[in-house]
């Protein structure tokens, strides 16, 4: 306990899943934690679930002005920021031939250029020696057939945390990637799949996982208060893959 005590923390996403598990976890280990989220009901849920000692800020990672926006309120709501967490994010899957562009192009928008432009607005309020943590995935080392949009927005994901722990490691800030497997959140309804289809998305997971599961938020999370603390301090462009062992195997 008490690993993040006085730090502050910006979760984007921060109002369901593996968002709001680690906004919970944070708050558990004493930091000061900002959440964003695009819809106002879902933040406002979020937020008296999480208490009203935490900031949240409704921002669509796609809009510029939504992000300059959550740059300018994050700057007047607090002195700087130790841990960025870049959570937002959606899979959809489909076939190759199925694709469309807006099936492109919406992950992508979000994904990628979303993750990438909330880093940028709020690296001038980084503190030195904050860490940032990039939510990216198994499947950047795993490919899994309709996937393949999804899991190339993660490998560019994969690719930023190397570049920019170049770039930002002389302000002392480590920039990683936490990479979750197969775990069951809300982002389960969107994917584009049928029940039938998700249900044997997890059975092949779970029979190519040596520990023959699928993982929990809580567990995601528990990864993210690491990267987060100063149990991690000589970690940087790396990645925490937690995931059963599914891709290591």
């Amino acid at each position: 306990m008490n690993r993040l005590n006085g730090k502050t923390a910006l979760i984007t996403g921060g109002t369901t899943g593996i968002g709001l598990a680690t906004a919970q976890a944070f708050l558990r280990e004493g930091a000061r934690v900002l959440i964003t989220g695009q819809d106002e009901g879902r933040l406002q849920k979020a937020q008296a679930e999480l208490g009203s000692e935490v900031t949240a800020i409704r921002a669509d990672v796609r809009s510029l002005s939504d992000l300059n926006a959550m740059a300018a309120q994050v700057r007047e709501s607090v002195d700087g920021l130790d841990v960025l967490f870049a959570n937002a994010g959606v899979a959809y899957f489909a076939p190759l031939e199925a694709a469309t562009e807006e099936h492109f192009d919406s992950q992508f928008d979000i994904n990628v250029k979303g993750l990438f432009f909330t880093v940028q607005k709020l690296a001038p309020l980084l503190k030195p020696n904050a860490s940032v943590i990039l939510n990216a995935t198994f499947g950047t080392v795993k490919g899994i057939g309709t996937g393949s949009v999804y899991f190339a927005t993660k490998a560019a994901v994969r690719s930023l945390a190397r570049t920019w722990a170049a770039e930002l490691g002389p302000r002392g800030i480590r920039v990683n990637c936490l990479s979750p497997g197969l775990t069951p959140t809300d982002l389960f309804g969107k994917t584009g799949l049928t029940a039938e289809q998700l249900q044997g998305l997890g059975g092949f997971y779970t029979n190519g996982a040596p520990l023959a599961r699928l993982g929990n938020v809580e567990e995601i999370a528990a990864g993210a208060v690491f990267l987060a603390s100063a149990e991690s301090s000589f970690m940087t462009a790396a990645d925490l893959v937690i995931d059963g062992g599914f891709a290591g195997v």
